[in-house]
């Protein structure tokens, strides 16, 4: 794995934009490994495995892992739970809100167990032409960590083309605003889970966020997402 870049960088390019590119944080050898998890679904890997037509949410399909994560997948997980921890109470300052979180990982699932969000969420995704996921949000519950990552495990323009990660924000009082970031592989996009703050005539607006997948136009595309609260 390699080092993700200072905490102050991702707030700002958080606070621009509402997501925000790390620097490489799997190798090439260490994201062919996760991708290759996709294809062994035997022995309780993962805990459910959803096809994106079946429930009208795109088209393509996901696994969640089941408890214990893989090393590397819970590594990362509390690794980014650590880092974008002062971003998520920043943002709570700012729109008046409580800020739950604890200093830990650990202890925030925990706080999300005793709500009943007990389901692991991490995620594994596999896109393949034509495929493509409808605009949502990650919520599970109503314990929600309001920033959120997802790590491209394949090379863009070689291994597919497409598949761009979309991010759409409703602006108060204006228009929605889309965001379009193709993903280098290793690399991790963090951003908004629900909604973030935004300057406004009052001070501070929320700004509902929601977030999707372009359509692949060729090859595969696999992502690892690491949402920061369990589901119910």
């Amino acid at each position: 794995m390699h080092p993700a870049p200072p905490t102050a960088d991702l707030a700002a390019a958080l606070d621009a934009t509402g997501c925000a590119l790390t620097e490489p944080l799997l190798t090439a050898e260490e994201c062919r490994e996760l991708a290759a998890l996709y294809d062994d679904a035997e022995g309780g890997r993962f805990r459910a495995t959803v096809d994106m037509a079946r429930h009208r949410f795109g088209s393509g399909a996901y696994r969640y892992f089941a408890h214990p994560l893989p090393p590397a997948v819970a590594a990362l997980r509390a690794s980014m739970y650590a880092r974008l921890l002062p971003v998520a109470r920043d943002w709570a300052a700012r729109l008046g809100r409580p800020a739950p979180w604890p200093d830990t990982l650990e202890e925030w699932l925990e706080l999300c167990h005793a709500a009943g969000q007990t389901r692991p969420t991490a995620i594994l995704l596999r896109y393949g032409p034509g495929d493509w996921n409808a605009l949502h949000r990650d919520l599970y519950g109503d314990l929600v960590f309001p920033l959120q990552v997802v790590i491209g495990l394949d090379e863009p323009e070689t291994d597919y083309t497409g598949g761009a990660f979309l991010l759409v924000e409703q602006r108060p009082r204006a228009q929605s605003r889309g965001t379009a970031v193709t993903l280098p592989r290793g690399h991790g996009l963090a951003f908004t889970t629900r909604d973030r703050p935004v300057p406004s005539t009052r001070g501070w607006s929320a700004a509902p966020v929601r977030h999707g997948v372009s359509t692949l136009t060729s090859g595969h595309r696999h992502t690892l997402g690491l949402v920061l609260h369990d589901a119910a």
